[in-house]
Order: structure tokens, then sequence, then C-alpha cells
């Protein structure tokens, strides 16, 4: 049975898987705030119903500020909290030991501890309302399979998403706080055609037996499920949507 109307965070949601998830949770009439790095401005054709937070996850006060105001928005209020926002730039090995250091710095900033922070203000507040609430956090196949010689830093990222899940849902399933992790492979967002080029194409394609990359709409029916409908039991599951190019 689908619970009923939830208040609901989701981050990095001005596109793509983001805008994917929080589209589809609020057609179900849950009540969603997004995320975006700045404010969508109100005259784009594109832009969503429900209300979107501007906040820069490269300053370690983004994610406090964002919290903030989604519980502003949401009436002091959240039940689920997703987290999907996230960059993907190249370190290759043979930068300068400063850059490939700030690089580094820079993806584990917005792609991990971001995370970490919203989870850890999620967790407490779960607690403070004595409620049931949930984190969805969105990692990447690379967390397990790794990815290329220039996105050491993306991996391990998404490896340390992983872990974190884990060890939040073992922390605090007693008290009704639940955690599960989503692994999708290859996705069509708005950059995928040149993404996919810049990979080998037809070759990359060749490594998925289904043929072809997932759709954002895929893994949010998948983020919608863990959020909304998947038994307590499932707490620390960690789900894959990659078109069987990684079975773990």
């Amino acid at each position: 049975m689908i619970r009923l109307k939830q208040h609901i965070l989701v981050t990095g949601s001005s596109r793509g898987i983001g805008r994917a998830i929080a589209d589809t949770l609020c057609l179900a009439g849950h009540r969603v705030v997004g995320h975006a790095s700045r404010p969508v401005p109100a005259a784009d054709c594109d832009a969503p119903t429900w209300p979107v937070v501007g906040a820069d996850f490269g300053d370690f006060r983004g994610p406090g500020n964002l919290w903030q105001q989604a519980m502003e928005h949401l009436d002091g209020r959240i039940d689920v909290l997703i987290n999907n926002a996230g960059i993907f730039v190249p370190n290759p090995v043979d930068s300068g030991d400063a850059e490939w250091l700030a690089g580094w710095d820079e993806t584990m900033t917005v792609n991990l501890t971001a995370s970490a922070q919203l989870c850890r203000f999620a967790v407490l507040h779960f607690q403070a309302l004595g409620h049931e609430g949930r984190i969805v956090n969105i990692a990447s196949r690379a967390a397990y399979r790794g990815d290329s010689a220039a996105h050491w830093h993306y991996a391990a990222s998404k490896g340390g998403m992983v872990a974190m899940t884990k060890s939040i849902a073992r922390a605090y399933a007693a008290e009704g706080i639940y955690a599960f992790a989503i692994c999708p492979g290859f996705t069509m967002t708005g950059m995928a055609d040149d993404y996919l080029t810049s990979r080998g194409g037809e070759r990359l394609l060749a490594d998925i037996p289904l043929g072809r990359v997932a759709m954002p709409d895929e893994v949010a029916t998948m983020a919608a499920f863990c959020a909304l409908n998947a038994p307590p039991s499932m707490t620390g599951a960690v789900l894959d949507v990659n078109g069987a190019s990684y079975v773990r």
C-alpha cells in the first residue's frame, strides 16, 4: 500500500534522474521540494511545479541552508530524503599534485560529504519527531565496478555513499529509520549523447546486455518504491539499474 502524502526533499532535481524522481513523486500526490546548484528561473518554460531551493554543495554551508529552507516549505516536517545531487568531472592521474587533489576534494565534498550532512540532518529530524523516516541515496554502478582512470574520485565517492547507507540502515532500523541505495549504470540524461561519444559509443552499448542505457524514469520508479513502498525489512538494500552490465 502506498504511504499517505509524504513530505520529500530531492537533491539534484533540476534535470535528469533527479527531475524524474521529483516529478514522479509529485504526480503521485506527495509534497516535494527540489534542489539545484542555483535556482531555476520562474520564467523557464520547463520550470517544475514544486519549489526548488538553490544551494551550492561545494560550500559546506550549502546542505544546511537547503535543509532549513526545505523545512520551511514543508511546514517543519520531512519524511523522506533522496540524495541524488552529484558531479562527474574528469581528474586525470597525470594532473599536477595540487590540481589532482583539488579535483578529488571537490568531488568528495559534493558527492559524499554533502549527502552525509543531509543524512545526518534527516536522522536527527526523524528521531526528534519520533516517527518513521526514509533515506534513498542515488549512488552508481561505479561503487562496485569502479570507473575510468580519470574517475577514481567519482567511484570512491559512490562507494562511500553505499557504505554510509548500509551503516545508517544498521544503526537506526530499530527506530523506524530506513535507508536504501540505488546504483544506476549509464542513464539517458541531457548529456548522454556527448557522454556516450566520449566513452566509446557503440563499444559502450555493446557492454550492456539490455542493449541500451537506462532511462531516468526507470531509476525514478525504483527511487519512488524505496521512498514509499519498500517493506522495512528491505532497509540496507542496494538496488542495481544497469541493464545487466554489472551483475553482483
